[in-house]
């Protein structure tokens, strides 16, 4: 019978994970090496210049997916630019400590939209106050639906009171039909 060392378990699980790291950074050693060389580039463009066209995606990032190619990868100096082609999102990816990452850059579409909302809710809210106050709108200008509501979106009595005559005058041409059939000799 072989006797083993109490610390035979954890010197194999230290052998394990040590040649487990050399063969991963090997592998990315050899992955950054092909990286740069140059025969295997395309051309590099300057970081703020145009994308000068598709390229493949780096390894370590999403394939492109057979779907209709929903990623788009451009080359730039330090990196890859990912335009994403359903959403329009652009990422900036590049070689990290731990691997290829990517990061969205700022979206000024985002920020123009969310402008556009808030000068939208002012303005109603400038039509209002001056409905309110009994001011007539500029000329060209027409009210929202939401100014002409009354308060929080309830109609307002006169709203309520037209609405109960047109039904009161619907009832009765109704009523006037039936008696009229009714009465009538040879209908049924």
């Amino acid at each position: 019978m072989i006797r083993r060392s109490p610390l035979a378990a954890p010197a194999a699980a230290a052998v394990t994970v040590l040649v487990s790291g050399l063969l991963m950074s090997g592998l990315l050693m050899s992955v950054a090496a092909q990286e740069r060389t140059p025969a295997q580039s395309p051309p590099v463009s300057a970081p703020g210049a145009p994308p000068s066209g598709p390229a493949a995606p780096p390894p370590g990032l999403p394939p492109a997916e057979a779907d209709g190619n929903r990623f788009s990868y451009h080359r730039l100096a330090d990196g890859f630019a990912r335009l994403d082609l359903r959403t329009g999102q652009v990422s900036l990816c590049g070689l990290r400590s731990s691997g290829w990452a990517c990061q969205a850059s700022p979206d000024d579409r985002a920020a123009f939209e969310a402008e556009i909302s808030r000068l939208q809710a002012d303005n109603v809210a400038l039509k209002k106050a001056l409905l309110d106050r009994g001011l007539p709108l500029p000329s060209g200008v027409k009210p929202d639906a939401s100014v002409t509501t009354g308060e929080a979106g309830r109609t307002t009595e006169s709203e309520f009171d037209r609405a109960l005559g047109f039904i009161e005058r619907a009832w009765r041409r109704l009523i006037e039909m039936i008696e009229g059939q009714s009465g009538a000799p040879g209908k049924t």
